[in-house]
């Protein structure tokens, strides 16, 4: 697979991308990803034992998924996304990617993400997804209603792609769903300070994961569907 076609910022302009400016800055994108490298991503994604978002390390991903982040992380492709965004220059901020391959139901509460992000891009690749709402992307009047929609919610399905800048009011979130969820998270972040304080912690939950993962799956599951937190 040649790396260069796999994520190409052309593929943003498609008539039904969806850019909106209120309440929050944010775009939703369909069919980001070639169908052919369908499979080698799905054979190359990280076989983490534990649910939940994991600092990227190279050495978990095969060499598509390593071409993949490569990409989504090119000052380039982070000036396409921040046009979209009305964030001038997103590229000169450094870049924390995070990878998830499985959700507890205790993920996915409602939240702005923390100020120390500038924006944050998902690029989603599960192969199928059940016929329900929980585990969909839902951007959000408020903090905590799930139900108060600023746009139809977005199955995590292979190239769907969501991007939004982080504001007071960036709400989002998803209903309590435990099983297989495959994205990478790209956050555009206001310091590389910022960026090693959360690679730190990111690696102390993988740790902490390996050794509880029951402890992990218990906590939160029957969290009520309007649960939130604030950043």
């Amino acid at each position: 697979m040649n790396a260069t076609v796999l994520l190409d910022p052309i593929r943003l302009d498609r008539p039904d991308t969806d850019v909106r400016e209120k309440p929050f800055p944010f775009m939703i994108a369909h069919g980001q990803l070639p169908d052919e490298a369908r499979g080698e991503l799905e054979r190359d994604f990280p076989k983490y034992a534990s649910a939940g978002f994991f600092p990227y390390d190279p050495v978990d991903c095969g060499p598509s998924v390593n071409a993949l982040v490569a990409q989504m992380t090119t000052p380039q492709f982070a000036r396409a996304i921040g046009r979209y965004l009305g964030i001038e220059n997103l590229g000169q901020y450094p870049t924390l990617v995070t990878l998830c391959r499985a959700l507890n139901k205790r993920h996915g509460t409602i939240h702005t993400d923390s100020r120390s992000k500038v924006a944050t891009a998902l690029l989603y690749l599960n192969t199928q997804w059940p016929d329900t709402s929980d585990g969909c992307l839902r951007f959000l009047n408020r903090i905590d209603n799930i139900d108060d929609l600023v746009a139809p919610e977005l199955k995590p399905l292979y190239g769907e792609f969501a991007v939004f800048k982080r504001c007071d009011n960036s709400f989002h979130g998803h209903l309590p769903y435990e099983g297989e969820r495959r994205v990478i998270q790209v956050a555009w972040l206001t310091s590389e300070e910022e960026k090693l304080r959360k690679t730190k912690r990111g690696k102390f939950s993988r740790a902490f994961k390996k050794l509880f993962g029951v402890l992990d799956r218990k906590l939160g599951a029957d969290r009520d569907r309007n649960a939130s937190h604030r950043d």
